[in-house]
């Protein structure tokens, strides 16, 4: 941005680390050190060896203790992030129509692979205005339901509940995973990319998986439908049952996950990190609605997400001037979702974020307001 006024925070004002991204999020230091010092012991190294299938059985082993998985669940691991897994769902798991909540601009892409897809029937879609929930409706015609666990662009969180039909529930936990609570009867594949509560970088999908969705892809494999072999979940199912991901993963996702994983079991778990998210969360909540220059832009307090807040700015404040001081003082990408097009700015509160931090940046945005 050009011609940002030139406004200079405060020593007080600066925060113990200025990283706010809602994705990729913080990394904690730690852990890149830790890689670093790794060498040539572990980059470059094959990731059907022992070292680095080590890593997958762990980050698996991790996530089964962190979630207190049942023991026919199954941790599924392959590449290509949240976005492949909506095309490799669209193969291996849904086998004729699909229902879809479109509540923001991820859940609305999903529901647009299933709509183009030519070998499906045409979806049921269930849209709701950006800000606001839905519900999964049941419908004997659906075999397959999609929803979100938090709707990352807009910052909706959504209770997981199946509809009561027989069809498997798909959940986009991108933002929620290792931040919110779920219910592992409600779902049939939770999935998510860790580059959120998860504090990893991109390019990985994990999928945990019931017995239910385990058998879909099994069935779904055994018949005459073609899959692309990048996209085949039973591949994704084969390889990760052999610790290993079908093609070559990013050793240092996979390394940084696992460190954060070990992190956070040592810290206290699950539980441990919704606290955190919630800290930081509420705080924020409370400060923008004490605020004359802000507002959280999802009114029912109910769907508030605890891991990405989204806050609306009065008319004169202008939320690109507000993010383009902050990053030029070192808090960065606190910019709201693009596409939505509101005076926005938006705060993650994913359990690597310091909650000390996020009420520096609260009085920061208010000093830089105060001066516009």
């Amino acid at each position: 941005m050009t011609d940002l006024p030139d406004i200079r925070l405060p020593a007080d004002m600066i925060p113990s680390d200025g990283r706010f991204g809602s994705g990729p999020s913080k990394v904690l230091a730690p852990s890149l050190t830790s890689l670093a010092e790794t060498g040539a012991s572990l980059m470059g190294t094959s990731h059907r060896r022992p070292g680095v299938r080590a890593i997958v059985a762990s980050i698996q082993d991790g996530l089964r203790s962190i979630y207190g998985l049942p023991d026919d669940y199954e941790v599924v691991m392959g590449n290509g992030g949240a976005t492949a897994f909506w095309d490799a769902a669209a193969f291996g798991l849904i086998e004729k129509r699909s229902q879809h909540l479109a509540i923001g601009e991820f859940s609305s892409k999903f529901a647009k692979v299933a709509v183009g897809a030519p070998h499906l029937d045409a979806p049921d879609v269930i849209e709701a205005d950006y800000g606001t929930g839905a519900e999964l409706q049941s419908d004997n015609s659906i075999d397959a339901y999609a929803t979100i666990h938090n709707e990352t662009s807009t910052g909706v969180k959504l209770p997981v509940r199946r509809p009561g039909s027989s069809g498997v529930v798909l959940v986009d936990a991108t933002s929620a995973a290792g931040a919110v609570e779920v219910d592992h009867a409600q779902y049939d594949v939770y999935y998510f990319s860790p580059q959120k509560a998860f504090g990893s970088d991109g390019g990985l999908w994990i999928a945990i998986c019931s017995p239910a969705a385990v058998s879909r892809i099994e069935t779904i494999a055994a018949s005459d439908r073609w899959v692309p072999p990048f996209l085949d979940l039973k591949s994704a199912l084969d390889n990760s049952r052999k610790n290993q991901t079908y093609n070559t993963p990013a050793i240092a996702t996979l390394y940084l996950l696992g460190r954060q994983i070990e992190m956070m079991l040592i810290k206290g778990g699950l539980g441990w990190a919704i606290k955190r998210s919630e800290t930081s969360s509420s705080y924020t909540y409370n400060w923008a609605e004490a605020s004359d220059i802000a507002s959280p832009f999802v009114t029912d307090p109910a769907l508030r997400s605890t891991t990405t807040v989204t806050l609306d700015l009065v008319e004169d404040v202008d939320a690109d001037t507000v993010e383009g001081v902050l990053r030029a003082n070192g808090l960065v990408d606190t910019f709201g979702y693009r596409k939505l097009g509101r005076n926005q700015l938006r705060v993650a509160c994913f359990p690597n974020v310091e909650p000390g931090d996020i009420e520096i940046l609260t009085a920061a945005i208010e000093y830089v307001a105060q001066r516009l």
